[in-house]
C-alpha cells in the first residue's frame, strides 16, 4: 500500500550488507569445509534456520534467528574455493597459493561477505516464511553480529509489526447516508463564503449578528472562577464553530446569533491539548463576551469579481458553486461511510499502538487528510482550519487514522484490492482536470510535498469503501452543509504562553530513547 506501512525486511537486509565491514569474525576451521557450489545466477540454497518470536510491546516483536552451522561452513567453503583459484598471494603463482594461507590472509573479508549474504537471505526467508509485515526497519545492527568459531549463527532484533486482529463481517452493514438537494438559498450562502476572501469588512447597519458576520468584543476566559485570559476588541467570526489556535468555540453561532452592540454573551470554550498551561489541556471553560460592534462582509460586485474566480458572470459562477457543493457532499458521504464502517467493525481495532509509531505517522496522516480535502475541492483556508482541528488532539487522531488504515489494509488484502500505477495516473489526471493544471505539474507538486503515498492510500481506501458500500444497506438522512462549511478561525491563542507541540514532544522522546540505547 504505502512505503511507511509496507516496509520490506529486504530493505533492512541491504543495510546489513553495507554495515558488515565493521563486524569481527573468526577463522573457519578446516574440518568444517564442504564442497557444494551454486551458480551465481541460480537461487541460493535455502537456509536451515529456526525462528523464535515473542511479543515485546504493542505491535512489536522480539525475534531470535538461529542459522545452522552447516550453512555457514558451506558458504565459507564456496568463497575460499573461489579465492584459491583466483587469489594473487606474494610468493606464489596466481591461483597456486595453499588453501590454509588463503584462508588466513582473507578470512576477515570472506567472513564479512558471508555474514552479509547470510543475513540478507535469512531476512528475506524470514519475511517469506513467517509472514512478518514490518512497519519500520528491524532494530538490527549488522556490525554486532559475529560468525562464531563453531556452532550456529544466532542473531536477534526487535521490529514493529502490523497488529494482529480478526476482521468481523464488513458486508451487509447498515449505514446512514447524508443527502441533500441544494436550494438557491444554499447556493447563495456558499457563494458568499467563496467571495469572502475578496470582501471588505464594514460596520453592520442593523447591528444583529448573523451567520458570516464578525463580532468585535472584549473576551474574558474563565475556568472554575479564575480568569485565564483577557482579550480586548477581538474579532470573532460568527460561524457554527470558531477556532482559536489552542481552543474551540464549538457552538458559537448558536450562542451569539441575534446579538447586538452592547450585549453580553457567555459561550462554551474547549481548550485543546496544545494549550500552553498543561493543567488546562482538554478542559472546558467559559468565554464571556462584551460586544462592542457587529461587522459584516461587503461582497465584491460586478462581473470582474466572478472572472477572478474563473467564471464569466454570476450565472456561471453559481453553476460552479452548485458543482462545488455536490462534490463536497460526496466527500462528506465518503467520510461518513468511513467513520461508520470503522465504528461498526471497531471491535477489531482494540489494540495499542506504540508512541514512536504514532509520532512517525502523524505527519503522514496529515498528508493523507490534505490529499482527501484537496480532492474534495476545499480551499487552502478551509484545509488549514480542519488541520487545526486535527492537530488539537494529534495522538488520538493519528491513532484513529492508523487503526483505520490497518483495518482497511487488511480488507484490501482479503479482497485482493491493489493500487496500480494506472490508478495513480488516472487520479493525477482527474486532479489536473479539476484544478485546471497539467498532470505533470500536479505530479511534481505531489512529489515535492511527499504526498504520492497519501494519494495511494486515498485510492486504496476509496476502493475498499466502495466495496463495503456496494454491499451495505442504506438509510438516507438530511445533511446540513453548515456543519461542514461554517468554520471560522482566529489567528490568536486563547491562553497566552508557549503552545505545546505534542508531535515534537513525542519525536524528541523517541530520539532521546534511541540516543540512550546507542550509548549503552
Amino acid at each position: 500500500m504505502t512505503d511507511e506501512t509496507k516496509t520490506e525486511l529486504e530493505a533492512e537486509s541491504q543495510e546489513a550488507d553495507a554495515g558488515t565491514e565493521k563486524a569481527t569474525t573468526s577463522p573457519v576451521e578446516e574440518s568444517a569445509v564442504a564442497t557444494e557450489t551454486n551458480d551465481s545466477d541460480e537461487t541460493p540454497t535455502r537456509l536451515n534456520q529456526t525462528v523464535e518470536m515473542e511479543d515485546a510491546g504493542p505491535c512489536r516483536k522480539h525475534v531470535i534467528v538461529t542459522i545452522d552451522r552447516e550453512d555457514i561452513d558451506r558458504r565459507m567453503a564456496e568463497k575460499f574455493g573461489e579465492l584459491v583459484a583466483e587469489s594473487n598471494v606474494p610468493g606464489f603463482r596466481p591461483g597456486k597459493a595453499p588453501r590454509k594461507i588463503v584462508e588466513k590472509r582473507f578470512h576477515k573479508e570472506v567472513s564479512d561477505q558471508v555474514k552479509a549474504e547470510i543475513l540478507m537471505q535469512s531476512l528475506e526467508q524470514l519475511a517469506e516464511e513467517e509472514k512478518i509485515v514490518p512497519l519500520s526497519p528491524p532494530d538490527l545492527d549488522p556490525a554486532t553480529v559475529e560468525i562464531p568459531k563453531e556452532g550456529p549463527l544466532v542473531y536477534e532484533f526487535e521490529v514493529e509489526v502490523r497488529p494482529e486482529f480478526e476482521l468481523p463481517d464488513y458486508k451487509g452493514l447498515r449505514l446512514k447516508r447524508p443527502v441533500k438537494e441544494f436550494s438557491e438559498e444554499d447556493i447563495s450562502r456558499a457563494e458568499r463564503r467563496l467571495l469572502a476572501a475578496d470582501s471588505q469588512i464594514v460596520p453592520k447597519t442593523d447591528g444583529a449578528a448573523e451567520l458570516g458576520d464578525i463580532l468585535v468584543a472584549d473576551v474574558t476566559i474563565e475556568h472554575d472562577g479564575k480568569v485565564l485570559a483577557e482579550h480586548k476588541e477581538l474579532q470573532l467570526p460568527v460561524e457554527y464553530r470558531t477556532l482559536f489556535k489552542d481552543a474551540v468555540l464549538p457552538k458559537f453561532f448558536e450562542r451569539v446569533k441575534g446579538a447586538k452592540a452592547g450585549d453580553e454573551r457567555e459561550v462554551d470554550i474547549v481548550l485543546t491539548d496544545e494549550v500552553a498551561d498543561e493543567t488546562l489541556r482538554g478542559k472546558k471553560a467559559k468565554a464571556k463576551l462584551k460586544i462592542h460592534e457587529i461587522k459584516t462582509l461587503r461582497l465584491p460586485e460586478g462581473e470582474e469579481a466572478y472572472r477572478e474566480l474563473g467564471a464569466q458572470n454570476q450565472e456561471e459562477f453559481r453553476s460552479f458553486v452548485r458543482a462545488f457543493l455536490e462534490r463536497r457532499l460526496k466527500y462528506v458521504q465518503r467520510r461518513s461511510a468511513r467513520e461508520q464502517v470503522l465504528e461498526k467493525i471497531g471491535e477489531a481495532a482494540q489494540w495499542e499502538l506504540p508512541r514512536d509509531l504514532l509520532a512517525r505517522q502523524a505527519r503522514h496522516a496529515m498528508n493523507r487528510h490534505v490529499a482527501e480535502m484537496r480532492s474534495a475541492g476545499m480551499s487552502d483556508e478551509e484545509i488549514e482550519n480542519r488541520l487545526r482541528l486535527l492537530r488539537q488532539d494529534i495522538l488520538a487522531s493519528t491513532a484513529k487514522t492508523l487503526k483505520e488504515f490497518f483495518v482497511m489494509q487488511k480488507i484490501a488484502e482479503v479482497e485482493n484490492i491493489e493500487v496500480t500505477d494506472d490508478d495513480i495516473e488516472s487520479e493525477i489526471e482527474r486532479l489536473a482536470e479539476e484544478f485546471g493544471e497539467s498532470p505533470r505539474r500536479i505530479r511534481a507538486r505531489l512529489e515535492q510535498n511527499d504526498q504520492l503515498d497519501s494519494l495511494s492510500i486515498e485510492i486504496a481506501q476509496r476502493k475498499v469503501l466502495d466495496l463495503i458500500c456496494e454491499h451495505a444497506e442504506w438509510e438516507d438522512l438530511p445533511y446540513d452543509e453548515n456543519e461542514e462549511l461554517s468554520i471560522g478561525s482566529i489567528n490568536q491563542q486563547a491562553i497566552p504562553g508557549k503552545m505545546r507541540d505534542a508531535l515534537a514532544e513525542i519525536e524528541q522522546e523517541t530520539s532521546s530513547k534511541e540516543a540512550s540505547t546507542d550509548t549503552e
